[in-house]
């Protein structure tokens, strides 16, 4: 009697001994992750250059003073003067310093960036868990949905919830941190779909855990690694849709300084005056750049496969 008494446990234990303590985990995902993109050195360099980007961000929104020009200034007699020792990147209609005004926009496409990603991860995370692991009729009107919003383009989403939420920037984060949730709930779907039937999971079971606690202990650690190298390629892909919404006239609205926004308002002098539009487009395709970069290093170094080479 007491064996049998015994035997769930036992079984608990070995199944965790197949699978890591949370700690352990985190330790070690940090690791692979870290050695991954070092490992790559074009990831690396892109770890650099948004750290450097996200440290402008920063110290720009905290001292302002540091910028060569008042970004919102405008100086009608040098309207358009084109890129010299004076205005490194030009001057744009109003006459405002470009350069000065590409750097500022580095703080609202990180912010959306960020923040829109956040959203989308929490929302969607919780989503795919419920989802996966409930499954039933409860799966079905879940996946449906995120199928619908799916099957709808994501910018032609987001500028219809910014034809409902109204033009701003929070707007604009809330727009697209909603349209990526459904990625984010069929990836981790997906992952909770072959882990639930794992050894160590119907151990906890047998031992009385109840599902929250073999979510949160056993599940959703096992779908950290694929949620952050979706995370990281999520940025920039929030960054684009920034600029597309910013381009549109229906991002951030005047005097901000937004990458997209300054592409939008230099696209009628794009012969006259190129550089209203080369710059900033140059910050926007290096930040995604980076990025996609950043991500596939990531990827490698949480692939079993690359781990075993």
């Amino acid at each position: 009697m007491a064996q049998e008494d015994q035997s769930p446990k036992q079984a608990f234990t070995i199944a965790l001994e197949q699978d890591s303590s949370p700690k352990e985990k985190k330790t070690s995902l940090i690791k692979d992750v870290w050695k991954g993109v070092y490992a790559n050195k074009s990831s690396l360099i892109s770890l650099c250059f948004i750290i450097l980007l996200t440290v402008i961000a920063i110290v720009t929104k905290l001292f302002p003073q540091v910028l060569p020009y008042d970004p919102f200034l405008q100086n009608l007699s040098e309207s358009k003067s084109p890129p010299s020792a004076a205005h490194w990147f030009g001057a744009d209609l109003q006459g405002r310093d470009v350069f000065s005004r590409v750097l500022v926009g580095t703080q609202i496409s990180l912010t959306v960036g960020f923040v829109a990603v956040a959203i989308s991860l929490s929302v969607g995370v919780v989503l795919g868990t419920v989802s996966g692991y409930k499954g039933g009729i409860i799966d079905t009107v879940i996946m449906r949905l995120m199928d619908v919003m799916l099957a709808i383009p994501s910018i032609l989403l987001a500028i219809a919830f910014m034809a409902a939420l109204g033009r701003g920037v929070d707007k604009a984060v809330i727009a697209i941190g909603l349209v990526s949730i459904p990625e984010y709930a069929r990836i981790v779907r997906s992952e909770i779909l072959s882990i639930k039937e794992s050894d160590y999971v119907a151990a906890a079971r047998v031992i009385g855990d109840s599902d929250l606690q073999i979510i949160v202990r056993h599940v959703l650690p096992n779908v950290l690694p694929s949620i952050i190298v979706r995370a990281t390629l999520g940025i920039s892909t929030a960054v684009l849709d920034t600029a597309a919404l910013g381009f549109l006239g229906l991002g951030v609205q005047p005097p901000l300084a937004e990458w997209g926004d300054m592409l939008g308002r230099g696209r009628s002098e794009l012969f006259a005056a190129p550089w209203l539009m080369f710059y900033p487009g140059l910050a926007i395709m290096l930040l995604v750049l980076a990025f996609n970069l950043l991500g596939n290093g990531i990827r490698d170094g949480l692939d079993p496969k690359t781990q075993t080479r």
